[in-house]
């Protein structure tokens, strides 16, 4: 059954496929959010309906996949494509291009949906919406953006490229370079650690054109995945995340044509922080997902469990953790929540995403170990989900900025505050 079918037993509305979800998404203005007197929080009929019909595709299309692909550590190819027809890898881009036409927070509550199903499958949405699509979206020409972002919207996967050996953290110290030659540039270098790179057909790239300038070098190039020079090497055996792809990129005299320039030259450095620090809301959301998912497989089961005469639920002492555990999942949504409306409202998110990444990751990995002794023995199994969830759990707290570097700029922000 298609996503975005009908979404809700209580509404007359019949949703058909992805034109659907493009009309729906087209009326969830700020507008209509009536945000100077709604609480940041709430969430209107369409974006419930819209949180509904991502979690029935969940549940059918991809819950069945999760064991297979965590296991083989490869993505369903199928289920990428039925991603695309339904219109999740493109939720900000407009009809025009194919896109659903919707907002930075639908994407939000998209890939939260995901997540609670699989954390891998929420990292392709993730990227695609949070990242580069985005930075095409914002910083493309119109000959850019008609020719990619259909592509992004309906059938190619993308990689943002910005990590490498000696540049994790430290992004800016990267040692890829690009000389330009006349109307193109020759690229040589290399990026680890990057994400959906096994099956992405377009990568954003970062490298410094201008090595004397620093990190004010720093450009951003829009790489096909034929171009020649290009050498993907093979995925990372990773504890958690599996199915999603994390490959190291090699780039031998890679001739990119100057018009693939996205944005201006130098310009790399500060696209590269203005999307992360909206990325990061992503993560929030991935880890949010991640956790209540966890949460609800291991609540069904200690309300079942019986020990000592009674349900494992009913020990005052697993109530409260339990409860804990419930208000700290809530506080790291209600995080990852406003940050997105801020974000859609025009107000910085540079404190808001970093704290809602650093502390839903936290939560994540809090949430994911309580699970597992709540199950017992069989919580330590692969008979039961919990321990992907737990393995999956970790990743929060490294990719798009370690749990320290979130507090670094928390900090600052604080300082520059007063």
């Amino acid at each position: 059954m298609r996503v975005l079918q009908a979404a809700a037993k209580q509404s007359c509305r019949n949703f058909q496929g992805k034109a659907a979800f493009s009309s729906l998404a087209s009326d969830m203005t700020l507008e209509s959010m009536d945000m100077k007197s709604a609480p940041l929080t709430t969430l209107s009929e369409e974006e419930e309906m819209m949180r509904d019909t991502v979690a029935k595709f969940a549940a059918e299309q991809i819950s069945p996949l999760v064991s297979e692909m965590d296991r083989k550590g490869e993505m369903d190819k199928d289920l990428i494509k039925a991603m695309f027809d339904q219109g999740l890898m493109g939720v900000e881009i407009e009809a025009e291009y194919g896109g659903t036409n919707s907002t930075f927070f639908s994407s939000i509550l998209v890939i939260e949906e995901l997540a609670k199903v699989d954390p891998s499958i929420a990292v392709p949405c993730d990227i695609q919406n949070t990242l580069n699509n985005r930075l095409i979206r914002q910083h493309g020409t119109e000959e850019q953006k008609n020719t990619y972002l259909p592509m992004l919207a309906t059938s190619t996967l993308s990689s943002f490229c910005l990590s490498e050996p000696e540049a994790g953290s430290d992004a800016f110290s990267m040692k890829t370079v690009a000389e330009r030659k006349g109307d193109y540039f020759l690229i040589n270098g290399n990026k680890c650690w990057i994400s959906n790179s096994a099956e992405a057909g377009l990568f954003l790239l970062f490298a410094n054109a201008a090595p004397e300038k620093g990190y004010r070098g720093i450009s951003c190039f829009i790489l096909p995945r034929e171009t020649e020079g290009l050498d993907i090497g093979p995925k990372e055996d990773k504890l958690g995340i599996r199915a999603s792809s994390t490959c190291t990129l090699n780039f031998d005299d890679v001739k990119i044509p100057a018009k693939n320039v996205l944005g201006e030259l130098g310009q790399g450095y500060k696209y590269s922080i203005e999307v992360l620090n909206e990325g990061r809301i992503g993560i929030g959301a991935q880890m949010v997902g991640l956790a209540q998912g966890c949460f609800d497989h291991t609540l069904q089961y200690v309300k079942e469990r019986k020990q000592f005469g009674q349900r494992i639920w009913d020990f005052q002492s697993m109530k409260h953790q339990i409860a804990h555990v419930a208000t700290q999942i809530e506080a790291a949504r209600m995080l990852v929540y406003n940050a997105a409306r801020r974000q859609e409202a025009g107000l910085p998110v540079v404190k808001e995403g970093a704290m809602a990444k650093f502390y839903a990751s936290e939560i994540a990995s809090i949430t994911t170990s309580k699970c597992m002794e709540w199950m017992g023995g069989v919580g330590f199994t692969k008979a039961y989900p919990v321990e992907k969830y737990y393995r999956d759990a970790k990743i929060g707290t490294v990719y798009e900025g370690t749990s320290n570097i979130q507090l670094t700029t928390i900090a600052k922000c604080m300082d520059e505050e007063g």
